[in-house]
């Protein structure tokens, strides 16, 4: 069996030093495969994807990203690692008063010398594949417009060809989709799907969207307080694993609860 593009081990992660964000998460990423990360606000999928390429450091466990232990680099072998490791934000994280090519070449930054990333001194070829991207994502006709101007679908779709001019063996995704309205999210979802399957790129997606988990996804993993609670097929969720996964204690309030899909509803549409 091939080694797998992300291994994660035991990983736990603690902000004050006593509750704990993650409890123990075991998992793996395969090369090219798509994997959904679903839970409550607040379950821990979120920190588990900034564990993967360092933005967090773990408390405790490892985090393996293609042969190399992402816990124990430092400096230049750090940035080696997270220039294969990109990431696109759920608030998009652009540069507003940019346009749409200049935002994508941002993700080249991190194959240019200190000096050269702040000159914004590219190559000709690097102008020529962020414009190729930009098209991928059917945004060529966007690229010198500001990204003040796109809606929100567009600005993701600048975000995800900021992600692919990284050339990237993983993709991580956080809640890409929670500010979009249904069209753009499905928009959105297709290109992450198309990367994996036609690139060949791993994707790793926080999702609230139960049903688009269901319909994207070659595995789903469900984390619920910090612990993994689920790690399987799509096929293999059914009504009763999503309401334990949702399933919220009095104390968690009414925004968790919010949170919680109506798990009928889910696996029948997605049926």
């Amino acid at each position: 069996m091939a080694e797998p593009l992300l291994a994660v081990q035991g990983l736990t992660k603690s902000y004050d030093g006593w509750s704990k964000a993650l409890d123990g998460v075991s998992m793996a990423v395969a090369r090219g495969e798509f994997v959904s990360i679903i839970g409550s606000s607040g379950a821990g999928k979120s920190t588990l994807l900034r564990c993967a390429n360092r933005l967090v450091d773990p408390t405790q466990g490892t985090v393996s990203f293609d042969g190399a232990d992402v816990t124990r680099v430092k400096g230049r072998d750090l940035r080696q690692v997270r220039r294969r490791i990109s990431m696109i934000f759920q608030h998009y994280n652009l540069v507003y008063r940019a346009t749409s090519i200049e935002n994508v070449l941002q993700g080249r930054l991190g194959y240019k010398s200190t000096v050269a990333g702040a000159l914004g001194l590219f190559s000709e070829e690097e102008k020529r594949r962020a414009f190729e991207v930009l098209d991928q994502v059917g945004l060529a006709d966007f690229a010198y417009t500001r990204t003040d101007q796109l809606s929100g679908g567009q600005k993701q779709r600048v975000g995800i060809a900021r992600a692919l001019v990284q050339d990237p063996l993983l993709m991580l995704a956080d809640e890409p989709i929670a500010s979009l309205d249904p069209k753009s999210s499905r928009t959105v979802m297709e290109q992450l799907r198309w990367a994996a399957d036609e690139l060949g790129i791993a994707c790793l997606v926080n999702l609230h969207q139960v049903d688009f988990a269901l319909e994207f996804s070659d595995r789903i993993v469900a984390l619920k307080k910090g612990r993994l609670v689920f790690d399987g097929l799509p096929s293999q969720l059914d009504e009763t694993a999503i309401a334990d996964i949702y399933e919220t204690d009095e104390d968690d309030g009414e925004e968790a609860a919010d949170n919680a899909p109506d798990a009928a509803r889910v696996v029948e549409e997605a049926a």
